[in-house]
């Protein structure tokens, strides 16, 4: 197992793009300034995609220009086609994400095409990214089962992280979009994703919709995993699987790693605020069990007479 961990906040991008009430550009920015003050060092700041269907994020340009820059942060952004990387790039964004799926049924619903469609259409973002010598990062969405497919089989993951490494990717995601993904699976995906593409380079993307997320997370580090995606406040979710909660949180992933020992350099109690602040700001429950916990504790001048 690793000693030290990489940790890619979420939330401002994956977490708050579902939400149907707008979030203010204004509360976004802060929710972004504040993780990186945290010590969060990866944060998906938005996605440059077309406003029809993504409502929420039609500011990205404005919160790309607004955001304070802390040095050695990178700051992320998703671009579905050409259009969305050169604005991604006139952004000034660190890394470049494109995203695909094991899935085709989920791929034609996600992104209106099917799976070498997204890969003829992301052929030119790469080579646009790579000559701006700009990060790419490849996420596939349903590694661990669709919402309309069932079972993904591992091999049609390992063919979408051969075609992200062809691509050029310096990174790539497996998601678990729907939080159906468990221990067993974990442990055959993680080594077969490795044997194609360096371990080092691979991230876990765990949605807690079963509560397996840090089960998911451990069993990914014991196979030697050293990157993931959370969420503040476990905000997120996914419109295509009704029921599907967000990521797991970030706070509950550093009471995990911090717990073990394991590096992050980033500031738990920091992180709790965050959530409780982002919680209030656009009137969402705080789903994190260990932020929620915290928070309560420090709220608290009263010692129940018992508990059990």
């Amino acid at each position: 197992m690793t000693d030290s961990v990489k940790i890619v906040e979420v939330g401002p991008r994956d977490g708050l793009q579902n939400e149907k009430s707008v979030v203010s550009t204004e509360v976004k920015i802060e929710l972004i300034n504040r993780l990186s003050a945290a010590g969060l060092a990866n944060i998906e700041a938005t996605s440059f995609v077309s406003p029809k269907w993504v409502p929420q994020l039609a500011d990205a340009a404005e919160v790309m220009e607004r955001i304070t820059r802390r040095p050695g942060v990178t700051y992320s952004v998703l671009a579905p086609n050409l259009q969305g990387a050169k604005n991604a790039l006139a952004a000034k964004a660190d890394e470049v994400v494109i995203f695909t799926a094991a899935s085709e049924t989920f791929c034609l619903k996600n992104i209106n095409c099917t799976i070498d469609q997204s890969f003829d259409r992301y052929a030119a973002v790469a080579d646009a990214v790579k000559a701006n010598g700009v990060r790419l990062r490849g996420s596939i969405s349903c590694s661990f089962g669709c919402p309309f497919e069932g079972d993904v089989p591992i091999s049609s993951v390992i063919n979408v992280v051969r075609r992200l490494r062809a691509l050029g990717c310096d990174e790539i995601d497996l998601a678990d979009t729907i939080g159906v993904g468990t221990v067993k699976r974990v442990r055959a995906l993680v080594p077969a994703a490795s044997g194609e593409f360096p371990i080092e380079r691979l991230a876990g993307h765990y949605h807690d919709t079963y509560g397996q997320a840090l089960a998911n997370i451990l069993a990914s580090l014991e196979a030697g995993l050293s990157t993931f995606h959370s969420s503040v406040a476990g905000l997120g979710g996914c419109p295509y699987a009704p029921g599907a909660t967000g990521n797991v949180a970030t706070e509950d992933l550093l009471y995990l790693l911090h717990g073990l020992s394991l590096r992050t350099d980033i500031k738990l109690e920091d992180v709790v605020t965050i959530g409780d602040f982002i919680s209030n700001a656009i009137h969402r429950p705080n789903f994190s069990k260990a932020g929620s916990a915290f928070l309560a504790k420090t709220r608290s001048a009263n010692t129940p007479e018992s508990c059990r």
